[in-house]
């Protein structure tokens, strides 16, 4: 009798442990990260010709941020703040490449040229994650570096230094590890998110922290060939009526449903955070942002806001909205909090948005953006800033409350917008509002000292100002 009591309790005390273990079990994560995703270029976020029934869907059981910023206007700036949690100024990479762009004699200063690896002494989120007990993946678009495996993730599929596909969508794809097997006809997109779904059922039981970093929707425009007479067939918007971008698009959701499906099936759900985001704005001859203006690669909010949702079972209220502005730089230490880690001391520049996802709020915190170098304009592209030979020049940015002053490092001269009333930046009240101009350069010239920026303030010899 005293033995059979003695069994009772310890199995009793097994069956107490196990339930303790899951209820601890860690998070899984997915972080879906779109590249040259639009402001609008969802459905849930204003579409009015591009389809995306099941990012709505992840949309709807989320909390989705309409104030939500890339860390920088374009691919591999925006990504370094995002895996570094850290602003330009301090990974120092500026730009897609460290060669000047543009002609010569078109840029009154000289570029910083700043780097473009990532320096593996910067502890990323995932080499955390790793070091919490998570497998990680990274699965598609890296750009970073030649091998995302140095920076934290145990599987790469798809990613070294390459900013797009080298020949398009569909094979072959050379020096893309893990794609030398693509079949023909088989569209790169579709690819990546099996990829992620065989990567989800070799580590359901986790915990896994899952990177599916998709080249789409980043040129070449390359159709998803058997859904484009379906997308010419349909009416196009007066924001948008692309049809090889909407087949694109489509592809990628397809991909979300495909996974969340997946997630359900194993019963996984419950147990994981899903992040979508992209890492600047639209391509501006094939998507529009309006109201806001500009576009990939300008630092007027059609460039660096983003679509942003979290959906954090037991923690985010479905269909919620926050309007607080938040920054790439902020998803460091939120995934760190997110698998009760601390995060390194060096990934300093972002804020944990715990207290927002539960519905709180916190104490206002300015924005900055600082990008030392030139990047010349689309071709045939009608450029609503009046500047036919480059989307950004060297600039930086500081974004408070509703206020955003834009700094020009070529004359030194400021651009004021308040974005609660001109969310479209076409009223420079910088005469109207000295001292709030005043204050908030003020501001950015101390971010400046802090971080050590890199300053463009040497005249380039080869301008021709004619």
């Amino acid at each position: 009798m005293i033995m059979e009591q003695g069994a009772r309790i310890v199995g009793s005390l097994f069956l107490s442990c196990l339930i303790l273990g899951a209820e601890e079990r860690l998070p899984n994560i997915l972080f879906v990260h779109l590249d040259d995703f639009g402001w609008k270029d969802a459905s849930f976020m204003g579409s009015d010709y591009y389809r995306t029934p099941h990012m709505d869907r992840l949309a709807e059981e989320s909390m989705v941020f309409t104030d939500a910023y890339a860390a920088a206007a374009n691919c591999a700036p925006s990504r370094a703040c995002l895996l570094s949690g850290l602003y330009t100024p301090r990974h120092r990479i500026y730009n897609v490449g460290t060669r000047p762009r543009g002609a010569a004699r078109h840029r009154r200063l000289e570029h910083v040229p700043g780097t473009d690896v990532l320096d593996p002494s910067i502890r990323t989120w995932a080499e955390v994650a790793q070091e919490a007990g998570y497998r990680t993946a990274s699965i598609g678009k890296w750009h970073l570096s030649p091998d995302p495996r140095d920076h934290g993730f145990d599987i790469n599929i798809g990613g070294g230094m390459s900013g797009s596909p080298p020949r398009g969508y569909y094979p072959p794809h050379p020096g893309a590890p893990g794609l030398a097997d693509a079949p023909g006809g088989e569209y790169l997109t579709d690819r990546l998110s099996e990829e992620a779904i065989g990567f989800i059922r070799e580590n359901g039981q986790g915990p896994w922290l899952l990177y599916l970093s998709h080249f789409a929707v980043h040129t070449p425009l390359d159709a998803k060939r058997e859904l484009l007479e379906e997308w010419r067939e349909r009416t196009p918007g007066k924001l948008h009526g692309n049809a090889v971008m909407g087949t694109m698009i489509q592809a990628v959701d397809d991909g979300v449903g495909r996974i969340r499906q997946v997630l359900e099936e194993l019963g996984l759900e419950e147990r994981t955070i899903v992040i979508l985001s992209s890492d600047n704005g639209g391509y501006g001859p094939a998507t529009d942002m309006d109201p806001l203006k500009g576009y990939k690669g300008t630092y007027y909010e059609g460039g660096i806001r983003v679509p942003l949702t979290v959906r954090w079972p037991g923690v985010t209220a479905p269909g919620s909205l926050c309007t607080v502005p938040v920054s790439g730089v902020d998803l460091h230490p939120t995934l760190c909090a997110m698998m009760g880690v601390p995060r390194p001391p060096d990934a300093q520049d972002g804020r944990d948005l715990g207290p927002l996802l539960r519905g709180g709020t916190w104490e206002e915190r300015a924005l900055f953006w600082h990008f030392p170098a030139y990047l010349q304009s689309y071709r045939g592209v009608a450029d609503e800033q009046r500047d036919p030979l480059f989307r950004s020049r060297p600039c930086s940015i500081v974004r408070r409350g509703p206020w955003k002053l834009h700094h020009r490092f070529e004359d030194g001269g400021v651009e004021l917008y308040h974005l609660a009333t001109d969310i479209g930046e076409r009223y420079d009240l910088s005469g109207s509002h000295p001292e709030k101009a005043a204050a908030l350069h003020a501001e950015l010239e101390e971010w400046w000292q802090t971080t050590g920026a890199d300053l463009p303030l040497r005249p380039n010899p080869a301008f021709r100002p004619d």
